[in-house]
């Protein structure tokens, strides 16, 4: 049986890999929805960019919401300086023809676990978490049906991409975080720390161009995008593909090794807010809270990318 999955995304190009990983993936993750929100690029751009990815999977029958257009409590920050101003730059797509569903993101979701047994919905968020705490907020029955949230997001040793503190997507929303963080879910964290291990080479690139199909190609087109941001910034032989690692462990999670630990947000610092503070050492006795992952198998990783891409 496959598992029961909700992408909760920003699209972005490494979101895009994500949502293409998993739809590639039938035997074990069902796409019962892709719910978007405001991050690397505001939410009319993500909201298009999640329907412009199934459409080059084929896949026209997926169901794309659009959900809330800014954090909690905070401005929107985004990230075109990374992702272009389409968020998808690097190859240019036709506008989706498909149509964005009328109702709200955060509804669907709420209905969604709502409507399934206790347990049998995955949420997999790729972006700031405001969705997520919104329906938590909104609907608190549904914390208890979620079986389970495997997100990107936070660091420890890497600390921060945003700020020298702060990953982005826990920096655009930390109080979305720090709901998400606090609500007892079962949580699977993907940190900076694993995903600046699944760095993009230019081996790695010209792989994805040469899958049969047209999914290979727009993926190397995207991945030479935003390379060239990174290599410049971290020095790095390539980019990271930062948020596939979310799709990647529920399909084969023995690529990945973690700790489960306390990691709290910090919503108030004055040098620090988005913080994901990681107690890796278990230092402290508050109760652990996630699965925060810290190792990947970079060459297991790229080849199950290539295998399952190669499928659409």
């Amino acid at each position: 049986m496959p598992r029961k999955i909700i992408i909760d995304t920003d699209p972005g190009q490494d979101d895009a890999v994500a949502i293409l990983l998993a739809l590639a993936s039938p035997d074990e993750l069902e796409v019962l929805g892709i719910t978007c929100v405001a991050g690397n690029v505001p939410l009319g751009l993500t909201a298009r960019n999640a329907r412009i990815v199934c459409e080059l999977a084929g896949r026209r029958d997926i169901k794309v919401y659009a959900g809330c257009d800014r954090p909690l409590r905070r401005p929107l920050v985004t990230a075109e300086y990374v992702h272009g101003k389409t968020g998808l730059d690097g190859i240019t797509l036709p506008e989706p023809e498909m149509p964005l569903q009328a109702q709200h993101g955060v509804d669907f979701l709420i209905e969604t676990l709502r409507a399934h047994p206790p347990g049998s919905v995955t949420l997999v968020p790729i972006g700031p978490l405001t969705n997520i705490a919104t329906a938590m907020q909104r609907a608190p029955d549904i914390i208890t049906r979620i079986g389970q949230i495997v997100l990107m997001g936070g660091a420890y040793f890497q600390v921060g991409n945003v700020t020298p503190a702060a990953e982005f997507n826990i920096y655009v929303d930390p109080e979305a975080a720090d709901i998400v963080f606090r609500s007892g879910v079962d949580l699977v964290v993907m940190p900076l720390d694993v995903t600046h291990k699944a760095l993009i080479s230019r081996t790695r690139v010209e792989a994805f161009r040469a899958l049969p199909g047209k999914v290979g190609p727009a993926v190397a087109s995207w991945t030479d995008f935003f390379e060239r941001f990174d290599k410049e910034k971290y020095g790095s032989e390539g980019a990271p593909l930062h948020d596939p690692c979310t799709i990647a462990w529920l399909i084969r999670p023995a690529l990945f090794t973690g700790r489960h630990i306390n990691v709290e947000i910090e919503t108030e610092g004055r040098l620090t807010t988005g913080m994901t503070v990681a107690d890796w050492w278990r230092v402290t006795d508050r109760k652990p809270n996630a699965t925060f992952m810290g190792d990947i198998d970079t060459d297991d990783f790229f080849a199950l990318l290539n295998e399952r891409l190669a499928r659409l």
